[in-house]
C-alpha cells in the first residue's frame, strides 16, 4: 500500500511540475531591494536564459544555492548572458534584513522582495530554495526544489543547452 502511494505521489508531482513548464512567469507586482515596486514582466533578458530563485533569510539552503549561483556568476554570464534573479519571501517584518545580508554576501545578482507571497502563491511556490529556469522567451523550461553541493552546475548545464554552449 506504502509503495502505491508513494508511486501515485510521484505521478501527481511530475504532472504538475511539467503542467507548470512551459508556462511564463505571472505577471505580478513585487519590490525592488530599495523598495520600489517591480513589475515581474520586468524579468527579461534580451533573449537569453533567466534563474529565478526563491529564498529567504532563515534557509539555509537557499543561500548556499544562492553563494554558489553567486560564486560562478560573472563566468555564466560571460559564456551564456544568463540573468539571475533571487526573489526574498520573507513578510515585512524581516525584509529590512535583506539588503544587509545581500551587501555581506556580496551577491551580485538582482534580488526582489515579495513580502506579501503574491509572487509565491502565483507560481505555486510551497518549498524553497525553489529555482526556476526560463528560457530566452520566459517560458519555464525546467525548475528544481531544494538543493544539495554542486547542484548549480547541473542547472548550468541546463542553460548551456538552451543558448547552445557545449
Amino acid at each position: 500500500m506504502k509503495q502505491l502511494f508513494f508511486v501515485l505521489l510521484l505521478f501527481v508531482m511530475a504532472t504538475t511540475l511539467h503542467a507548470q513548464e512551459n508556462t511564463s512567469i505571472p505577471n505580478v507586482t513585487i519590490k525592488t531591494l530599495e523598495g520600489q515596486s517591480f513589475n515581474t514582466s520586468e524579468i527579461t533578458n534580451d533573449g537569453k536564459p533567466v534563474i529565478l530563485s526563491f529564498w529567504a533569510l532563515w534557509c539555509k539552503p537557499c543561500q548556499k544555492e544562492l553563494d554558489a549561483f553567486n560564486e560562478h556568476y560573472e563566468e555564466w554570464q560571460e559564456e551564456t548572458g544568463v540573468k539571475i534573479y533571487a526573489v526574498s519571501i520573507d513578510d515585512s517584518r524581516s525584509t529590512a534584513r535583506v539588503m544587509p545580508l545581500v551587501n555581506g554576501k556580496g551577491w551580485e545578482f538582482d534580488v526582489l522582495l515579495d513580502p506579501n507571497s503574491d509572487l509565491k502563491r502565483a507560481m505555486n511556490v510551497n518549498m524553497i530554495p525553489h529555482t526556476f529556469l526560463l528560457d530566452g522567451n520566459g517560458k519555464i523550461v525546467a525548475q528544481h526544489t531544494s538543493y544539495f553541493e554542486g547542484a548549480e552546475f547541473e542547472l548550468y548545464k541546463e542553460v548551456k543547452k538552451l543558448v547552445g554552449v557545449n
